[in-house]
């Protein structure tokens, strides 16, 4: 097989549960990749190593997890016994599960939804006010996917209804971050042994043996299983009623616009109504007040208030005008365990869960021969063409990608390509392949995104392994980006003089003619990434298609970590 060159690139009970609004198709495609990319199995391995020989530093370091605070600070600001219990805290930290749990941007993206501050350890005893061991994410939806692991003050009364709406408070739901608490994972979303839908081994319920009427809160799955069942055939009231909830089914009156009537928009949120109520009791003992927001879309929120008596919830729709100030209830306390959602249809396997989420909801699984975790890296496997009214097979070896043809005939076809003929079947295959432009076979586009989606989430090892099964490094993505484009994301020190010796054009261009260092630049990518493509022989003086220079990047962006290539930039422009 030779390779293929190509020019530099310029229901009901019974039933099997169907796809309702409150799970769409994009959220499940988005949902099934996420369990297979967004927390590689090395990662959550050397994460737990370190841990386990007590270095939280190390730990978060595995996990991509950047720490902006020191103890012997917080001893000296706030005192010894606040120091204590935040390093009491980190030692049992799994900055791994934090990671796996974390809200995703989805709409088909997997990345960790940027901008949000998520709290995690409350210490009243520090100095001033309360202090907050937080974790700040990602500023951009594509950029790299590193978090921040803070220790200050959070001011939850901020007026800004955008800020309002990024805090979330999850310093009741340790199970989600903390060792010490995985356990509760089970209680927290459904409760008895099991969790709705499954048995304690992980196996599926069958559907004869979904209730068929409500069994109460006496069963806490089969009930969370009935209340979902109604929730999911549309008895919206008929769900809230069984689950205690109160609804008022007054609809928003708008300025603009028609009114927004609570019942479409509670049929289409993933709700865990039976633990709403348990959930917003737990924060109203904790003193977090007694009224919740849900934020929803077209300037509208939820509002949830709790009673004074156990087992009193009230939920109605309003303008969040009206109830400036009140704490926005994170989505973990709100919607149903993702995993449990994929894993219900069948986007997902229970031993390829975070290995503490799979032991704490399936305590009877048994141990499987292979590792429990994401899977490794799909190998490329060869593909099938429609070429010239026969099947070929191409295949990445030895990285390249190698399809039937011989010498002459790529020299037709390169011929034919220069006068500006259609390429077909393998040799259309390829130039797809190299350019990121044109359509390509189903199993390619498979084999690009476990590639790209790999990188997007600093899988290095992963994508390493792919370059060393065969994937060719010239591979583009859907956007014409190229791997050295992908490097915010990765090992630039062990990546980049690979890409370079394999041929990779530095100067390569995506869809927004945006180079690696352009991307680099404005993807908040590394100071050293920046320094390491400079050194390479990047060109600075790049633009992309609105024009927007390094330049003006550093400067919209606030680099001053790029100070040094603003300076040289300046200086080349007087000069010029």
């Amino acid at each position: 097989m030779n390779a293929v060159s190509t020019p530099a690139p310029e229901p009901t009970a019974g039933a099997a549960p169907r796809r309702t609004p409150s799970y769409p198709p994009d959220e499940a495609s988005s949902r099934r990749r996420i369990l297979r990319y967004a927390v590689p199995r090395w990662m959550i391995e050397r994460a737990t190593e370190r841990r386990l020989d007590g270095d939280w530093r190390g730990a978060c370091a595995a996990a991509n997890v950047d720490v902006a605070f020191d103890l012997a600070d917080i001893a000296r600001e706030h005192g010894g016994a606040v120091a204590v219990a935040v390093e009491d805290d980190l030692r049992h930290f799994a900055p791994d599960l934090l990671r796996w749990h974390l809200p995703r941007v989805l709409a088909g993206r997997t990345t960790i939804r940027n901008g949000q501050t998520v709290t995690l350890g409350r210490y009243p005893g520090a100095a001033n006010t309360t202090q907050f061991l937080h974790v700040t994410t990602p500023p951009m939806v594509d950029g790299p996917q590193r978090l921040l692991l803070r220790f200050g003050r959070i001011d939850h009364a901020v007026s800004s209804r955008h800020h309002r709406s990024s805090l979330h408070n999850w310093t009741m739901l340790r199970h989600l971050w903390d060792v010490r608490h995985t356990g509760a994972l089970l209680e927290r979303h459904g409760g008895g042994d099991r969790p709705p839908f499954f048995n304690a081994d992980g196996t599926r319920r069958a559907a004869g043996d979904l209730p068929t009427a409500d069994p109460g809160p006496a069963d806490p799955p089969a009930h969370a299983e009935w209340v979902t069942l109604l929730h999911e055939r549309g008895a919206v009231e008929a769900a809230l009623a069984a689950a205690g909830i109160a609804l008022d089914p007054s609809p928003l009156e708008r300025r603009w616009g028609t009114p927004i009537d609570p019942l479409p928009v509670l049929e289409k949120l993933p709700l865990a109504l039976t633990r709403l109520e348990p959930e917003v009791r737990l924060l109203i003992h904790e003193g977090f007040g007694r009224r919740f927001q849900i934020r929803l879309p077209y300037s509208s929120s939820l509002l949830l208030e709790g009673g004074k008596r156990a087992g009193e919830l009230r939920i109605r729709i309003i303008d969040p005008e009206e109830i400036s100030g009140t704490p926005v209830l994170a989505e973990a306390c709100w919607r149903r365990l993702p995993d449990l959602d994929a894993l219900r249809h069948g986007d997902a396997d229970p031993d390829r869960l975070h290995p503490l989420v799979r032991d704490a909801l399936f305590p009877l699984r048994a141990d499987p021969a292979d590792p429990v975790g994401p899977p490794d890296p799909q190998l490329p496997s060869p593909v099938r063409v429609r070429c010239r009214g026969e099947w070929h097979e191409v295949r990445f070896q030895d990285g390249t990608l190698r399809a039937p043809h011989s010498a002459d005939e790529q020299r037709r076809e390169q011929a034919m390509r220069a006068f500006g003929g259609a390429v077909a079947g393998c040799f259309a295959a390829a130039q797809a392949v190299f350019s990121g432009e044109g359509r390509l076979p189903k199993d390619l586009r498979e084999q690009r995104r476990e590639l790209y989606s790999r990188a997007q989430h600093g899988d290095t090892p992963g994508v390493l392994r792919l370059l060393d099964a065969g994937v060719d490094p010239r591979f583009r993505d859907g956007r014409r980006r190229t791997l050295l484009h992908a490097l915010i994301h990765l090992d630039h020190e062990v990546l980049l003089p690979r890409l370079l010796a394999a041929g990779v054009d530095l100067e390569a261009v995506d869809h927004n003619r945006r180079t690696a260092l352009h991307v680099a630049v404005g993807d908040n990518g590394s100071a050293a990434l920046v320094r390491a493509l400079l050194a390479a022989g990047a060109n600075p003086d790049v633009t992309d298609d609105t024009g927007m220079s390094l330049s003006r990047l550093i400067r919209f962006y606030k680099r001053t970590d790029l100070d040094f290539l603003l300076a040289l930039l300046d200086r080349d422009q007087s000069a010029g």
